[in-house]
């Protein structure tokens, strides 16, 4: 009975997940008119037996003979297909290969977890729903970027598991390999905020801008963002985007943090949230005084696995561990305070990775406070830039509210 049970529910998930395919494939072929309804192979219910077909063929011959034989016999009824629409000048064998994912939905449910299916079949729909998308990326795309990102993934999965494990000395107590693997996921989490800027939205209006710019650089973007309020462009939403900038900042440490230390992250989680979910709701206030969001693509236009930038992340790394180390070693809480105020007038990934990863002569609560302080000192220079960039007439009530919110920081960690 259990086993009857189990090849039930497996046979069940076999035809739903076909027949959902299915009737994706036959969206997509309707919308795009890939072929001629008289010469159309592989409706919904075609893609749904080839599922059911699959599943029974398998279950029958454990030696998979039979199997194997239904696949060829597919196979070759399909090659018979294509020698046709090849007459036509019609190549594209989408719908075979969708076709051959769906005849392996019965094996994957019989031998493997149901999580393996459940994935197949997500990435099967999102791939024929990102045909639009693909298409704007590979018009967009830089070929210098794929050879960037072939070098970092070369330094990253190559290079890295031979860098040595020991630390360097006792004033970078951190090995090669771990100052390198830091800089390849601060290079990645901003990697992936640069493509979602460039490739994903690239039509987003001003305040995904700044969300998405949030990931990759919330100084860049507040940069770039206030040099359009300068230019008269929609002063409210461009100082939400702002803002939202800065908020996007906070989830970013965050995450920074609990993938390095997640008792430290542990710790500033709860004002970061607090800090972050204040920013969205003065952001969202600006946006009220606009009637549409909407903006010209805009984006900050620089690789961040770019080598020359990566290596300088690492050099700087290295640079504030042993400064950290010195001054902290020498001046105690106040130096380490004064440092993180300072550090935080530039790029604060640096600063706060060494806190994250050293070891100090000072307590756990602060180092907190340094990264909170850091924070706070970053969103006063964001301010600065915003009247600097935008002026101070157009840009005063974002400059004011995201150095309310670094004062705000800094206030919270003096008090912890």
């Amino acid at each position: 009975m259990d086993g009857l049970d189990l090849h039930l529910v497996q046979f069940g998930l076999t035809v739903v997940f076909s027949f959902l395919i299915g009737l994706e494939v036959k969206t997509y072929r309707r919308h795009r008119q890939v072929e001629k309804p008289s010469d159309f192979f592989g409706t919904t219910r075609t893609i749904t037996f080839v599922g059911i077909l699959g599943y029974i063929f398998y279950i029958l011959d454990p030696t998979l003979k039979l199997y194997i034989a239904v696949f060829a016999g597919f196979t070759l009824l399909y090659a018979l297909f294509y020698i046709q629409k090849l007459k036509e000048g019609r190549s594209a064998i989408l719908l075979y290969l969708v076709s051959l994912l769906v005849f392996s939905f019965g094996p994957l449910l019989v031998r493997f977890p149901f999580w393996m299916a459940t994935l197949l079949f997500v990435t099967i729909i999102f791939i024929l729903n990102a045909k639009g998308m693909i298409e704007r990326m590979s018009e967009s795309a830089d070929t210098t970027e794929f050879e960037t990102l072939g070098k970092m993934v070369l330094l990253s999965g190559v290079i890295l598991p031979l860098l040595p494990h020991e630390p360097v000395s006792h004033l970078v107590p951190i090995s090669p390999f771990a100052i390198w693997m830091a800089v390849v996921i601060i290079s990645g989490i901003s990697y992936v905020g640069y493509i979602l800027q460039k490739y994903i939205f690239p039509d987003r209006g001003y305040y995904l801008t700044g969300l998405i710019g949030g990931l990759y650089s919330s100084t860049a973007t507040t940069v770039v963002l206030a040099k359009k309020i300068a230019s008269g462009e929609q002063r409210s939403v461009l100082d939400g985007a702002i803002i939202a900038a800065t908020a996007m900042m906070y989830l970013r440490l965050i995450v920074v943090a609990g993938v390095f230390n997640m008792t430290i992250a542990k710790e500033v989680a709860l004002p970061f949230l607090l800090f972050a979910l204040v920013g969205f709701l003065i952001s969202l206030l600006f946006l009220r005084d606009e009637k549409s969001t909407a903006g010209k693509s805009l984006y900050v236009d620089r690789n961040p696995l770019e080598l020359r930038t990566a290596f300088l992340f690492a050099m700087l790394f290295v640079v504030m561990m042993v400064l950290t180390t010195y001054i902290t070693s020498r001046f105690g809480l106040h130096g380490l305070q004064i440092l993180s105020f300072a550090a935080g007038l530039s790029d604060i990934d640096p600063f706060i990775l060494s806190l994250l990863t050293g070891k100090y002569s000072v307590t756990q609560r602060q180092i907190v406070s340094a990264i909170m302080i850091a924070a706070g000192s970053n969103n006063i220079l964001k301010g600065v830039y915003a009247l600097w960039f935008g002026s101070v007439k157009k840009s005063f009530r974002s400059a004011l509210a995201v150095m309310l919110l670094g004062v705000a920081t800094i206030g919270w960690a003096l008090w912890i």
